[in-house]
């Protein structure tokens, strides 16, 4: 048995121990202490602070398209939507079982559940997350009614863009819809947040995607208290977004309801009206159109293949995208390369005894008993093929095509909207590189009556009249007239260099066309004095007639299927003596420019004057 000594000494012992190792265990319990509450105390005040306030993105209003007069073309209507909080949301089952328990309330698509699981592994920030737009008023109650059992649920306010002009606008204005992988790739990555904020939309076409920078606005920010459970507490502080601007148009909605309407009868058209001075684009149509509206919330698959299956092309803006041969429209710019180059004098006649031969190459006129001696303005009056086979073969296919250019042909004239098409005007030189073979006489022959490789568009064949009628000024069209309290107009414009006489000769010729007695436009004249208009009619093969359709007899264009009859076209101004408006009509596959296109030209131009003489 140990003494009592020995037993002091192991007692002893054992304190010291256990005494060490309680301060050893203190000075780590003070130490960890000290880093979390001294070093890293910082830090983890900021994450308390993080968890117990939320920001989130307040969408700005975006700004509305005006036409000319102020009227409302594109205007913001209130909406209702479910959004997710993500931090509410504690793994993947909660979401699954959260997403099937809402679709009993609000109907959600495969492909939107698919979304919504994709949208949360890609969040950033506390971003909310889009479940369902637009929602009905007996939606909201259902879910109101269940907030308690749906953690992770709200309802937001936002906005709904509306086009209240439905079709009449649709090319001109596009439309917005949900922003998209590739819209976000695209971006810059400051704005990534701003375009993943639940239901914000952006422009996919038209003025919307043109100036979608200055109708977005700058978002603003709310930061919210929130308890344990993520529910708000309180709103701490609110930074309001700013607007978007206005843009007012120099459309004139009158006017683009008018030729719309006017346009309506045929299964496919386009066309143009601008003023010659300012360059306003007073009206732009192509038809047939769409619902603009059915894009906002995401198109059905139905409607979408519906309108993209259409033979005539609804989706498309056929007045800057779509392409045509301009048929003898385009004898305007033969004539003026013509006498620019002097290789023809203003009474020389030449002889149409109804066709052109060239080598063994026959050329045939529109008029198969020929015209006669023709001299420029008559061939302009009756459009006479013959003479401008003449005049083409002997001006050459490069001085045509730079000719064609300066009035605004075989590139972009630059109109404020996307997916406009340059055109094309052959040359020499293209088809020696493109093609690696040499020019024939042939073709010029054909590109001098507007046909073969030539294509323009709608508004360049505007742009060409309006350039004429302007004496010869380079005027370029816009649609955009201001943009906020910011004015784009402008009135004055550079002198293209031709010859003054020329131009007024080339006039005398279009004004023949619709007011001299046999002018192949004779039927399209407006009688009322003061309103008189000038142009020039133009028929658009687009399909090559055999020899043997030929010697066969005479070939109906209505006889023809649809897709093979001509284009109808024309181009024109008013009123003759002190020109202000241009206008150009394309009726695809209408057969006769005189028939089809010019009345259609007289009726927009009657309407514009009246309506601004006034």
């Amino acid at each position: 048995m140990p003494n009592n000594t020995e037993k002091m000494r192991i007692f002893s012992r054992r304190a010291l121990l256990i005494g060490g190792a309680q301060m050893l265990l203190f000075s780590l319990l003070a130490g960890r202490i000290y880093y979390l509450q001294i070093l890293k105390g910082g830090n983890y005040r900021r994450m308390a602070e993080d968890n117990r306030i939320n920001l989130r993105m307040v969408l700005p209003p975006r700004g509305k398209i005006l036409d000319r007069f102020g009227t409302p073309l594109a205007v913001n209507d209130q909406t209702f939507r479910a959004v997710l909080l993500p931090e509410q949301i504690s793994d993947t089952k909660s979401l699954n079982a959260l997403i099937e328990e809402i679709s009993q309330f609000v109907f959600l698509t495969k492909e939107e559940k698919q979304r919504i699981d994709r949208d949360m592994r890609e969040r950033r920030s506390f971003n909310a997350i889009l479940i369902k737009d637009n929602l009905s008023r007996d939606q909201m109650d259902r879910i109101a009614a269940h907030t308690p059992d749906l953690i992770g649920v709200d309802i937001d306010a936002g906005e709904i863009r509306t086009y209240p002009y439905g079709e009449t606008t649709a090319h001109v204005l596009g439309y917005v819809g949900s922003v998209s992988r590739d819209d976000i790739d695209d971006a810059r990555e400051e704005e990534n947040e701003v375009l993943m904020t639940p239901g914000f939309h952006i422009g996919k076409n038209g003025i919307e995607k043109q100036y979608e920078k200055a109708m977005r606005g700058q978002m603003g920010d709310v930061e919210m208290e929130v308890n344990a459970h993520g529910r708000v507490v309180r709103e701490l502080v609110r930074h309001d977004p700013i607007p978007g601007r206005d843009i007012a148009l120099t459309l004139d909605i009158g006017l683009q309801q008018f030729t719309q309407k006017r346009v309506a009868a045929e299964e496919g058209a386009s066309a143009v009206l601008m003023d010659i001075f300012t360059g306003d684009i007073l009206a732009l149509v192509s038809h047939p159109s769409f619902d603009p509206n059915l894009f906002t919330f995401g198109i059905s698959n139905k409607d979408w293949l519906r309108l993209n299956r259409d033979i005539h092309a609804p989706l498309l803006n056929k007045a800057i995208g779509g392409t045509y041969a301009p048929g003898s429209t385009f004898k305007i710019i033969t004539a003026l390369a013509a006498l620019d180059a002097d290789v023809v004098s203003p009474k020389e006649k030449v002889f149409c005894p109804g066709h052109y031969e060239l080598g063994e190459h026959v050329f045939h006129c529109w008029k198969s008993s020929g015209h006669g001696y023709v001299n420029l303005i008559d061939a302009l009056a009756y459009s006479c093929d013959t003479y401008f086979y003449e005049v083409g073969k002997r001006v050459g296919i490069d001085k045509i095509r730079a000719m064609a250019q300066r009035f605004g042909f075989g590139e972009k004239v630059g109109l404020d909207l996307p997916h406009e098409r340059s055109g094309f005007v052959p040359s020499r030189a293209w088809k020696k590189t493109s093609r690696h073979q040499e020019w024939q006489q042939g073709e010029t022959l054909i590109a001098a009556i507007g046909q073969g490789f030539v294509l323009a568009s709608p508004l360049q064949l505007a742009v060409m009249t309006a350039r004429l009628a302007n004496n010869g000024r380079a005027v370029f069209p816009h649609l955009v007239q201001k943009i906020g309290e910011e004015s784009l107009t402008q009135k004055e414009w550079e002198d293209m260099g031709l010859n003054p006489d020329h131009i007024a000769l080339v006039r005398r010729g279009m004004a023949a066309v619709v007011n001299r007695e046999h002018g192949t436009a004779s039927g399209a004249a407006i009688s009322q004095r003061g309103m008189e208009m000038a142009g020039k009619t133009g028929s658009a093969q687009v399909r090559r007639i055999s020899k043997a359709e030929r010697l066969s007899g005479v070939i109906r264009n209505e006889d023809l299927p649809w897709r093979e009859r001509d284009h109808a076209l024309f181009v024109g101004y008013a009123p003759v003596s002190k020109p202000r408006y241009a206008v150009s009509v394309v009726v695809e596959h209408g057969g006769s420019g005189a028939h089809k296109a010019a009345p259609i030209a007289r009726d927009i131009l009657w309407e514009c004057q009246k309506r601004y003489s006034s």
